[in-house]
């Protein structure tokens, strides 16, 4: 099962995409993630793009999509993945395309969660990260059991500097204008899955299990 995971800032990507790689086995595949492991293993491309980030720039599409391609020839991937944060526009979705073809591979599905932008900030500013493991939660939507404490491993939980109600309003533009007419793209391709991301967090991942249909 081979998937994309679309959705604006405060749309439940983290938690969703937790719940699918649990249940459909298959490694999450993030940007941020590649960025980190090829940095710190030191690799030719991590050292690219740490030149970029320590100068405040973005990474340019060209070696965002050598560091994917590297990472879905890896063994763990070759039964499924699902990309989170990738492609971010029509150029790095048409590599992206080049490449499953050159892997002699097809996108299962696009899963696309939908949520109105007015409650977006309030969903963004209420989210705390375990600062161990990376789990996703939300002071309202989604707490964990005792305050400030992940359930998964007891880790601390804190806000990401960024998901303030500013930061986060641009972060909703910039999808807007560079993200969203991915859902255009792969809807023309057949394989887009939109969800109700406003729904309760258990039935959008009933919704998108459902729609995947196993």
């Amino acid at each position: 099962m081979r998937l994309i995971l679309l959705g604006p800032p405060g749309a439940g990507k983290g938690t969703q995409a937790a719940n699918i790689v649990d249940k459909y086995n298959i490694p999450h595949i993030s940007t941020g993630d590649i960025f980190r492991k090829n940095i710190k293993e030191g690799t030719d491309l991590g050292k690219k793009a740490k030149e970029y980030i320590d100068g405040g720039q973005l990474v340019p599409d060209s070696l965002t999509i050598a560091l994917v391609e590297d990472r879905l020839k890896q063994d763990d991937a070759q039964d499924g993945f699902l990309l989170d944060g990738f492609p971010r526009n029509l150029d790095q979705a048409e590599a992206l395309d080049q490449i499953l073809e050159n892997m002699a591979c097809k996108l299962t599905s696009v899963i696309n969660i939908a949520v109105d932008p007015s409650i977006l900030v309030e969903r963004a500013v209420g989210r705390r990260i375990c600062k161990n493991c990376g789990a996703t939660y939300h002071v309202v939507f989604n707490p964990s059991k005792v305050e400030g404490v992940c359930d998964k491993c007891s880790g601390e939980l804190y806000q990401r500097s960024d998901d303030n109600e500013e930061t986060v309003s641009n972060r909703i533009n910039v999808y807007s204008n560079e993200t969203a007419p991915l859902i255009d793209y792969y809807t023309e391709q057949g394989v887009i899955i939109n969800v109700d991301g406003q729904k309760d967090i258990d039935l959008v991942f009933e919704d998108i299990a459902s729609a995947l249909g196993r």
